[in-house]
This record gives structure tokens, C-alpha cells and sequence, in this order.
């Protein structure tokens, strides 16, 4: 049994509210706006991806996603959310957690997409600032770690506003869009976030 793991059951399905958005795991009846919205961002989103899978936009492909995300849920892998506006409950985008190493470590990975459509209006700054709150809170991590490639200024902005800072330089760290790419790598502690303004406690319904 991994040492440190966490002490209460996290709800298979937790709902996360923020400021001006809510972040929830994906459903079988997002997959029209899902699919819309990703095919709509191919552009914008492939310089900054892993190259696509043929299928990656057919209800087949959604199907399998939705099982994966179950099963890495009630793994305690990785959490998955598709993120909304609060008002409109239009689909933003989605984030993850990911890659839960619990034992010695108790550390994840973050990554996130935000459609085209709503790029450039804060709504990633506010919803990674949701995501490490129920990462520190829900999941008692560590500490999360991101890596965005140097060139993605907005990416690393945004982590910056959230209290992750600069730790280290990859070469070839990950394969993006067929090219295995240089990373910056960011990390956050636990203790840092308390001390900012990332912690300020998801409202998990």
C-alpha cells in the first residue's frame, strides 16, 4: 500500500466552482459541444498538442475518453474536468490533473486547452487557480508541477499568476505536434499556494 494516500474518499464526479466558471469531469452529453469546440480550436491548439489521433473527434473516441476518465478517477490517477461559464454554462475548455504519484512523492501534473473562442479572457488564470486548490485541499498533493514550451508566453503567464514558478529547462521533453519540443518547467508546493492567492478553496458540490 503507497504511503500517504488520501485519508477520505474524493466524490466520483466532484464539481468545482470558481470565479465566474465551474469545472466538472466530462459526460456522455458533452460530446456535441466537446467535439464542436475542438474542432472549431484545431488550429489554434495543434502548435501546443500531441498530434491528434485520426479519430480523436468521433463520438467513438468520446466514448473511450469518458470510460479512461472513470477509471483514472476511481484509480486515484487522474482527475479530468471540462470547464464552463458560470452563467451560460458554454464549454471553455478542460484541464487535468494528472500523473498522481502518491507515496513519498504526492505530486501530479497539470495540463490544460482552452478553445479558440476564449482565449485571452482569464478564464484558464481562474480555473488553474480552481484546479490547484482541489489538488492541495481535495487530493492533499504536494505539489504540482506544468510545462509549457518557452515560446508559449500566454501558457507561462498564467502559470506564474497562480504562484508556480520557473524551476528548470527540458530538452526534448515532449512530443508536440510530431516534434519532440524543449519545455520550461514549473512547480508548486502546497505551502506556496497557501501563501497566495491560488488556495482559496474550491466549493466542490
Amino acid at each position: 500500500m503507497a504511503l500517504f494516500r488520501i485519508t477520505r474518499a474524493v466524490d466520483p464526479a466532484p464539481l468545482l466552482r470558481g470565479e465566474g466558471l465551474y469545472l466538472r469531469p466530462a459526460q456522455s452529453d458533452d460530446y456535441p459541444a466537446w467535439s464542436n469546440l475542438r474542432e472549431n480550436s484545431r488550429e489554434f491548439l495543434t502548435p501546443w498538442e500531441p498530434t491528434w489521433p485520426s479519430d480523436d473527434l468521433t463520438r467513438g473516441a468520446f466514448r473511450r475518453r469518458l470510460r479512461r476518465q472513470a477509471e483514472e478517477i476511481a484509480r486515484d490517477e487522474s482527475f479530468a474536468f471540462l470547464i464552463f461559464e458560470d452563467r451560460s454554462n458554454i464549454l471553455l475548455g478542460g484541464i487535468t490533473i494528472g500523473g498522481i504519484r502518491r507515496g513519498v512523492a504526492q505530486a501530479a501534473s497539470l495540463g490544460y486547452w482552452m478553445g479558440a473562442p476564449h482565449a485571452g479572457k482569464g478564464h484558464m488564470t481562474r480555473a488553474v487557480a480552481v484546479a490547484v486548490a482541489f489538488g492541495f485541499s481535495t487530493l492533499r498533493l504536494h505539489r504540482l508541477e506544468a510545462a509549457c514550451i518557452p515560446s508559449n508566453i500566454a501558457s507561462a503567464t498564467l502559470l506564474e499568476r497562480n504562484g508556480f514558478q520557473r524551476e528548470g529547462f527540458a530538452r526534448a521533453y515532449l512530443c508536440i505536434d510530431g516534434v519532440w519540443r524543449d519545455h520550461y518547467l514549473f512547480g508548486l508546493l502546497e505551502g506556496d499556494a497557501a501563501r497566495g492567492q491560488a488556495l482559496r478553496g474550491p466549493n466542490v458540490g
